[in-house]
């Protein structure tokens, strides 16, 4: 990869050491942040202003949140769009402190892949009763889905989560299997977290069949690309909103952008001016469209 380099007067080159979220120091490099920029959709000219906007403030030490607060702040200014998918991952976490809207969130994506789905669904298991966040069910398969929602981008799914998810599973498919009128089959549990699984957590949902997603897993087909391929953005990425004005449409059961492009009247209950309902309607349509 290219390092970022940052001359001194008088002064040689230097690499700087970034700090990440976990505390871990590693090279700062202008290839990750272009690439994360392109993913937002910004072509080549508007990238090198990004970096050219950044370059003055890099130093050693400086902590990843400080370099994605500062692109944010700018592509703010110059894309809102832009910026609304550079901070996806800030957005979801601000879905809390309750899962449930994370919960509502997936089970929007799994209704965009052809699933019928319900979210917070009381099963009988063989032994004892589990709430299942997410059920969804396609071509008479019925799919049990837990969601680990973390506020806290530090926290891991570590291998004791899905040990449990599955133990849970097993017992709610021994009941709805052993249904001789049933006419579906429970044929598989998953895990979504808007975080991060262990190397053993990976391995284990592998080896038992475990379907699993999260920020970066399965590889290059994480949380990021199925929101960006449905355009399932939460309305928490929105920058036209401020956050008391995002709180008031999630106390209201209003968790992503495509409910808004929907039912464009639950902006009505904000009190906005009509100059900015247009913004904010203008930002969700291409949000959902781009």
């Amino acid at each position: 990869p290219r390092y970022f380099d940052f001359k001194k007067k008088d002064m040689k080159q230097e690499t700087f050491k970034v700090k990440k979220y976990s505390g871990e120091l590693e090279d700062f490099s202008i290839g990750k942040l272009e690439h994360s920029l392109q993913k937002c959709g910004a072509d080549p000219k508007e990238i090198a202003a990004v970096v050219a906007h950044i370059e003055p403030w890099i130093h050693d030490g400086i902590s990843t949140d400080e370099i994605h607060r500062r692109v944010f702040s700018f592509l703010k200014k110059t894309n809102r769009v832009q910026a609304s998918k550079y901070s996806l991952k800030r957005a979801i976490f601000e879905l809390g402190p309750t899962g449930y809207p994370f919960e509502r969130m997936v089970g929007a994506l799994l209704k965009q892949k052809g699933y019928k789905t319900t979210v917070g669904v009381v099963l009988q298991g063989a032994c004892v009763e589990h709430e299942i966040d997410v059920l969804a069910e396609k071509q008479g398969n019925v799919y049990a889905i837990e969601c680990k929602f973390h506020s806290d981008s530090k926290r891991t799914s570590n291998v004791k989560v899905p040990l449990y998810i599955n133990s849970r599973f097993l017992d709610v498919q021994k009941k709805w299997n052993s249904n001789q009128n049933g006419n579906t089959h429970l044929k598989q549990g998953w895990l979504v977290t808007n975080t991060r699984f262990t190397t053993d957590a990976i391995s284990y949902g592998n080896c038992i069949g475990l379907t699993m997603l999260s920020w970066n897993h399965p590889k290059n087909n994480g949380i990021p690309k199925h929101v960006d391929r449905f355009g399932l953005y939460p309305i928490t990425a929105l920058t036209t909103l401020s956050k008391h004005e995002k709180r008031q449409l999630l106390d209201k059961g209003i968790i992503l952008t495509m409910e808004i492009e929907q039912r464009p009247e639950v902006l009505k209950e904000l009190n906005l001016s009509s100059g900015k309902t247009r913004e904010v309607l203008s930002e969700v349509h291409q949000l959902c469209h781009m």
